[in-house]
């Protein structure tokens, strides 16, 4: 089914909000090339990015919607973009496990640092503000500041829709997180809403920019694993 024109569609629409935050996040260089967006829930409908496309020139029309079992239910004009974002069976991953309402996956250059300075499976980091804006999966809570945030990483595959496997399981062992870094690639990262998604993605990618920084200074914030 193709999206009609006598949809009305609000500020706060799906159709609206992602274009409208993939400008948002290309300013950011959190999407660059055709890679990196974001994805929304809205009640029983999943509304996704066509693959290999500019994000930060996408219309209304050009998302296509799922159910939260892949199934097409809405598809851009055959005009537009044809082919979903390959990256769907994740954001699916997400939305089904975590009852996430929101997915940003960036390839912001200081998560792919930050991923690349950590030799191990994870990110320990304490004793800074910002984790204050991140909150734990599994109970709802934020962090406070003296708290450690666990940022768990999988490594890359040469087929992004082959981390599916690598995301479900790192969901599995790390009820607490909601964001999975990919070594050498960037972040999945969501949130309750699109709001808290953003503002989530915004306070990591603050703590990898932070981590990156300080480890050019001689400093180095992250924390050896137990």
């Amino acid at each position: 089914m193709e999206l009609k024109d006598t949809d009305n569609l609000d500020a706060v629409h799906p159709r609206e909000l992602i274009p409208e935050l993939c400008r948002v996040f290309y300013r950011l260089g959190w999407i660059t090339g055709t890679g990196g967006g974001i994805t929304i829930r809205k009640r029983d409908k999943i509304f996704i990015t066509p693959s290999g496309v500019q994000k930060e020139r996408i219309q209304p029309r050009d998302l296509f919607v799922v159910d939260t079992d892949g199934h097409i239910m809405q598809r851009p004009p055959p005009e537009r973009p044809q082919k979903i974002s390959s990256l769907t069976p994740l954001f699916l991953a997400i939305y089904n496990m975590r009852d996430a309402g929101a997915v940003v996956h960036s390839h912001s250059i200081y998560a792919n640092m930050a991923s690349i300075l950590s030799p191990g499976n994870e990110i320990r980091i304490s004793n800074q503000e910002m984790l204050k804006g991140i909150r734990k999966d599994s109970t709802g809570e934020f962090y406070r500041n003296d708290e450690t945030l666990v940022i768990p990483i999988i490594e890359n595959t040469p087929h992004e829709p082959d981390l599916a496997g690598s995301l479900i399981h790192t969901m599995k062992a790390f009820p607490d997180t909601c964001a999975v870094l990919v070594r050498s690639h960037g972040t999945y990262i969501w949130g309750k809403s699109w709001e808290e998604a953003k503002t989530t993605s915004e306070s990591y990618d603050y703590l990898f920019e932070l981590i990156v920084k300080m480890k050019g200074c001689g400093v180095d914030l992250m924390e050896q694993s137990h």
